[in-house]
C-alpha cells in the first residue's frame, strides 16, 4: 500500500447487527452505511476480549491478553509494552489519540504524540471487584442502572463523546494539514453506545415511538442457562430491574439510540476530514472494542462467548482499498496492527512475529482463507472460569475450564440456539477446534496464571472485604466527572 494518513474511528460495546451495513432494518446508521460502501466490511470479526479493557490493551499491543497479562478492568495497559502508537511515533509519525483509551492513567508514556481527553480506569485502579472470582461472587450494586437510566436525554456520555466530536474535527481541520512529512494517525475513540442507556431525544424516540421486537429469547430468560451464564446474570442482576415491558422497550430505543447519535458523531468527523482536503489520502477504520448482548436470553452487557458480546463492526475504507466488498473471512482486532503499520508505510519485522498472531487484513482480502482460526478469551468479572473461543470455518468452540463446552454451527444456525457440544456427530469437530485452541495456549495453565495474578492484586489493594465494601463502579466516568459507587 502507498502510505495514507490514517482514522481509526473506535466505539465501545457495538452490537455488529446494530448496523444498517450488517442487515439491521431498523436502526438508522447511515454515515456507517456510506462508509461500508465505500470500503470493505468484514462479516466475522472478532474482539480478543469481550471487555473494554483487556480489549484495547490487546488492540495497542497486537497481542493475546494471556501474552500480556491484561486479565480485567483492574489490569490495564500501562505503556510498558510497545504498541503500535509507540512504535509510529518513534519513527516521526504524529499519533493523536481522542477519547476513550482505559489505559492505566494519563501520566504514563502511552505512547501518542498528543492525547486529549483521554478516559482511563478510575483512580488507575479500575474494576477491583472483578478480582473477586470465588464461588462468594457478589452481586454487583450498580446492575440497576441498565434498567433505570434508560430512557431520552443526555448523560456523562454522551456529553462526552460531543466533546470528543468536537475536537476531533477542530484537529483535522487546523492541525491534520501541518503534519506533512509523514503520514498522521488519528484515534478517535467514543465511548457510545456504552450504557448508560440515555439517548438524546430525538434519537430515543426514533425508536421508541414505533414497535420493536423483544430481544432474542428473552421470554425464556427465567430458563436456566449454561452455568457460566448463571455465573454471570447472578453477578450483574442487570435483567432483574426490567420490571415491564416498557422498561425492556425503553433500554432497546436507548441502545438504538445512541447507535444512531454515534452514527451522527461520525457523520461529523468524516464531513471535517472531507472539507479539509484529507479524504483522498486518509485511511479510515471504523470498529468497536466489543458487542453487547442486548438483552437476548436476559443477558444484558458483554462478558459472554456469544456472537452480540464476542463479534465486532469493522469496516476499512480509503485509498487502495476495496470498495463495496463483504469479506467472510474470520478476522480479529489484533489483525489491525500490521495493517495500521503497513497502512501508514511503517511495516516492520516487529509486526509479523510469532508473538503477534495478527494478519494484515489486506492479506485476507487479497487471500481469503475460510478455515482461519480466529481465537478470544475471558478471565474478567462476573466469570469464575476461564472462557476461550475458536472460531473456525462454520463453528464456534466456547471452552470452559471447569465447565462443559459450548458448540455452535454459525452457518445452519446464526442465533446460536442449539448447542451441538453433546451431540454424537460432534466429536471430530469438538477434538479438532479443542486441539486449534491448544495451539494457541494451554488454556489451564493461563487460567491458573489469571487467578494467581488477580489473587496478588486483590491482596495488594486491601482484599476481598475492602473491595467489596468499596462498591460497584458501573462504569467509568469521563475525565473531570466523579466515580460514581454503588
Amino acid at each position: 500500500m502507498t502510505p495514507a494518513n490514517l482514522l481509526i474511528i473506535m466505539s465501545d460495546q457495538h452490537n455488529r447487527r446494530m448496523l444498517g451495513s450488517y442487515g439491521n432494518r431498523i436502526v438508522a446508521t447511515p454515515n456507517l452505511d456510506r462508509l461500508a460502501m465505500r470500503g470493505a466490511l468484514f462479516e466475522n470479526a472478532y474482539t480478543p476480549c469481550p471487555v473494554c479493557v483487556p480489549a484495547r490493551a490487546a488492540f495497542a499491543t497486537g497481542k493475546y491478553v494471556h501474552q500480556i497479562g491484561t486479565w480485567d478492568n483492574a489490569m490495564p495497559y500501562d505503556g510498558s509494552i510497545p504498541s503500535w502508537h509507540h512504535l509510529l511515533r518513534e519513527r516521526g509519525h504524529h499519533v493523536v489519540s481522542v477519547g476513550k483509551l482505559h489505559f492505566r492513567s494519563k501520566d504514563r508514556d502511552n505512547g501518542f504524540s498528543d492525547e486529549q481527553i483521554g478516559m482511563h480506569i478510575i483512580d488507575g485502579e479500575g474494576d477491583l471487584l472483578g478480582l473477586v472470582r470465588d464461588e462468594d461472587m457478589p452481586k454487583r450494586g450498580g446492575s440497576y442502572k441498565m434498567a433505570r437510566m434508560a430512557g431520552p436525554g443526555e448523560s456523562m456520555y454522551t456529553t462526552y463523546d460531543r466533546e470528543i466530536a468536537a475536537r476531533a474535527q477542530v484537529w483535522l481541520r487546523h492541525e491534520a494539514g501541518k503534519n506533512t512529512q509523514r503520514p498522521w494517525i488519528m484515534f478517535l475513540s467514543f465511548v457510545c453506545p456504552h450504557f448508560p442507556l440515555t439517548a438524546p431525544p430525538e434519537h430515543f424516540y426514533r425508536y421508541y415511538d414505533h414497535e420493536l421486537p423483544l430481544p432474542k429469547l428473552y421470554e425464556r430468560r427465567h430458563e436456566p442457562l449454561h452455568p457460566y451464564l448463571e455465573d454471570y446474570r447472578k453477578s450483574f442482576a442487570y435483567d432483574e430491574f426490567f420490571e415491564t415491558p416498557d422498561m425492556v422497550k425503553r433500554a432497546q430505543a436507548g441502545y438504538l439510540g445512541l447507535c444512531s447519535f454515534l452514527d451522527e458523531n461520525i457523520g461529523k468527523v468524516l464531513a471535517a476530514l472531507e472539507a479539509a482536503g484529507l479524504a483522498d489520502n486518509t485511511r479510515v477504520i471504523y470498529t468497536s472494542d466489543h458487542g453487547d448482548n442486548l438483552g437476548a436470553r436476559g443477558l444484558w452487557g458483554k462478558s459472554t462467548m456469544y456472537e452480540e458480546s464476542v463479534a465486532v463492526p469493522l469496516i476499512v475504507a480509503g485509498p487502495e482499498l476495496p470498495a463495496s466488498v463483504r469479506a467472510a473471512t474470520p478476522v480479529s482486532l489484533l489483525d489491525l496492527y500490521p495493517f495500521i503499520m503497513a497502512s501508514v508505510g511503517a511495516a516492520s519485522p516487529e509486526t509479523v512475529t510469532p508473538s503477534h498472531p495478527g494478519r494484515c487484513i489486506t492479506n485476507v482480502l487479497a487471500a481469503p482463507q475460510r478455515d482461519r482460526v480466529v481465537f478470544s478469551e475471558y478471565h474478567g468479572m462476573g466469570s469464575k472460569t476461564a472462557a476461550y473461543m475458536v472460531r473456525k470455518e462454520r463453528h464456534k468452540l466456547v471452552h470452559y475450564v471447569d465447565y462443559e463446552p459450548q458448540l455452535f454451527d454459525l452457518e445452519s444456525d446464526p442465533e446460536e440456539l442449539a448447542d451441538l457440544a453433546r451431540k454424537p456427530g460432534a466429536k471430530l469437530t469438538l477434538e479438532d477446534l479443542t486441539a486449534e485452541l491448544h495451539r494457541i495456549c494451554d488454556p489451564d495453565e493461563v487460567n491458573r496464571r489469571a487467578r494467581r495474578d488477580q489473587q496478588q492484586l486483590l491482596a495488594r489493594v486491601g482484599g476481598k472485604e475492602f473491595v467489596i465494601k468499596r462498591g460497584d463502579l458501573g462504569f467509568s466516568p469521563p475525565p473531570g466527572m466523579p466515580a460514581q459507587f454503588s
